[in-house]
């Protein structure tokens, strides 16, 4: 028994430190470059209690690798980094030192991959993958469903790797069209359990919660960073820094493109993808400053290869607007000035620049063209 841990939760010392902890993430909402509007700042500090919900589920709810479980780390309404609104995300806890198996059925969800990784953003600010399994890859057996193991030694079949510093597996799973494709089904368990967990003590509570608070701050922080490292080149849209993206728990079958927008009521960003390469999938998205992305569950906020319109050439114009400029891809800004973006190309053979043009609504229809 850790006799202060336990003396500091009976006392409720462990509580106060907490939620002081939590009040100190608050100044990642008020840094001097982040947006002064009612929306923005009202959207930053909902956007920590988001953290705060998926900091207490990875660090407190799921936070046993001996009994893994999956859970999800951004979903429609608590959202992380730029989260693709096509992925289905789930995350798991691990422990390098024990073996693990993941079973389930594969559907037919267009892409899906298995990530393991170590650290954390409530620790040094980035997610390095040590091992990765692409499902186009997978052993399936006749019915569809599947079997993956994840160790340290090696296996056959389907295996990825751990290291002894591994403490998460992510799953992605991108749908082209959510409403025709059926999600992956799976468990993960410890390939030789113990019997039953164990009750929660004071050490544990207490370490929860530290992380969690952690976990809240250092998350915005880093991508309040990454909103502020964009603005330079607001409504142009780059290449990333693939190395940076990895860093942080990208899918390295995926080639990022992010950058801030800026639109006053009468203009309209023209965001042209002269052709698209051969590749497994492709989508943009439109995020608010804090790198959520916009409500889709209301708003037409994101497009892909099966929802956007391509022209007779083969190539894509998208057009970023407060109101509906006329054009058949039109993205929403839903109420917000500004924001972030993402594109990605994921397993393209080529990487294909878009081309952007800032103009007013009234000239969208020339530009265009």
């Amino acid at each position: 028994m850790d006799s202060d841990a336990s003396r500091d939760v009976i006392s409720g010392a462990v509580w106060e430190r907490f939620c002081d902890d939590l009040r100190r993430a608050g100044q990642q909402v008020l840094r001097p470059e982040t947006p002064v509007t009612e929306l923005e700042r009202a959207e930053g500090f909902r956007y920590l209690t988001r953290l705060l919900r998926i900091g207490l589920e990875m660090h407190l709810e799921y936070a046993d690798p001996a009994f893994p479980g999956f859970f999800s780390p951004s979903h429609e309404t608590a959202k992380i980094g730029a989260d693709n609104p096509d992925n289905l995300y789930l995350m798991a806890r691990l422990d390098g030192r024990y073996d693990y198996i993941v079973e389930g059925d594969r559907g037919s969800v267009a892409y899906l991959s298995f990530g393991t990784q170590k650290g954390g953003y409530e620790s040094d600010g980035k997610m390095i993958q040590t091992g990765f399994l692409d499902a186009a890859d997978m052993q399936l057996n006749a019915d569809g469903s599947f079997r993956v193991t994840l160790s340290r030694e090696k296996q056959d079949g389907n295996w990825v790797q751990l290291e002894e510093a591994t403490n998460a597996l992510i799953v992605r799973q991108t749908f082209e069209d959510r409403s025709a494709e059926t999600p992956a089904r799976m468990t993960i368990r410890r390939a030789d359990p113990s019997a039953t967990p164990e009750p929660l003590t004071a050490a544990r509570l207490q370490t929860a919660l530290a992380n969690t608070a952690s976990f809240v701050e250092g998350t915005a922080r880093l991508f309040a960073d990454w909103a502020q490292s964009y603005q330079p080149h607001s409504n142009e849209l780059p290449s990333a820094d693939q190395a940076l993206c990895q860093s942080v728990g990208g899918d390295p079958n995926i080639h990022y493109y992010h950058s801030h927008w800026q639109l006053a009521e009468d203009e309209a960003l023209v965001i042209h993808l002269p052709r698209i390469p051969d590749c497994r999938f492709w989508n943009i998205q439109i995020n608010n400053y804090w790198m959520e992305s916009l409500d889709y569950r209301y708003h037409r906020i994101h497009l892909n290869q099966h929802s956007a319109a391509k022209a007779a050439d083969g190539s894509v114009t998208i057009v970023l607007a407060h109101r509906d400029p006329g054009q058949p891809n039109w993205l929403q800004t839903a109420g917000h000035e500004q924001g972030t973006m993402c594109l990605r190309w994921v397993g393209a053979t080529e990487f294909v620049a878009p081309e952007t043009r800032h103009c007013k609504l009234a000239d969208v229809a020339k530009v265009a063209s």
